[in-house]
């Protein structure tokens, strides 16, 4: 064996070796985002980490998605709140959040009067049928909010029930 491929060896024994940390740092990763495996939570478990007890109103958001997705892996999504998007009165976040997903916090959205409209299209993953809410924060601190549930035929998440 020359001297090259020994020290190539080791290098890729070095990389492999490195990689298990990462590996068990994605584990504690997983763990701090609050998987919940399937379960179905509440309106209240899904929301009041971002709301702390501030202003919540259901009220200018607007949440359009299929009901029936047959594929859960994308389903299409469009979030669209009524504000002026002015320095004073704009919105500065959009959440997504589930209620079976094994994530809860799907996405966020960081907005402001630079966008001119907050207005949201994108795709997401749902494992099975479940409520799905949009929640806007506003430049004031207050919350609204729109929830629909979603019915799948086929989940894109192994564990879903």
């Amino acid at each position: 064996m020359n001297r090259t491929g020994y020290a190539r060896r080791r290098g890729l024994m070095g990389l492999l070796l490195s990689g298990v940390p990462w590996v068990a740092s994605g584990v504690r990763s997983a763990h701090a985002q609050h998987m919940n495996s399937g379960h179905l939570l509440t309106f209240e478990q899904m929301v009041q980490p971002w709301v702390a007890g501030a202003k919540l109103l259901q009220t200018e958001v607007t949440l359009r998605a299929p009901l029936l997705a047959e594929n859960g892996s994308l389903v299409p999504v469009q979030v669209l709140v009524s504000s002026p998007m002015t320095a004073q009165d704009h919105v500065t976040h959009v959440h997504l959040l589930s209620q079976r997903n094994p994530v809860t916090h799907m996405a966020v959205f960081h907005l402001g009067p630079w966008n001119g409209r907050a207005e949201i299209s994108t795709r997401m993953r749902l494992a099975g049928t479940q409520d799905v809410v949009a929640l806007a924060r506003l430049s004031s601190g207050e919350f609204r909010y729109d929830r629909m549930e979603i019915i799948v035929t086929e989940s894109a998440c192994v564990d879903a029930s």
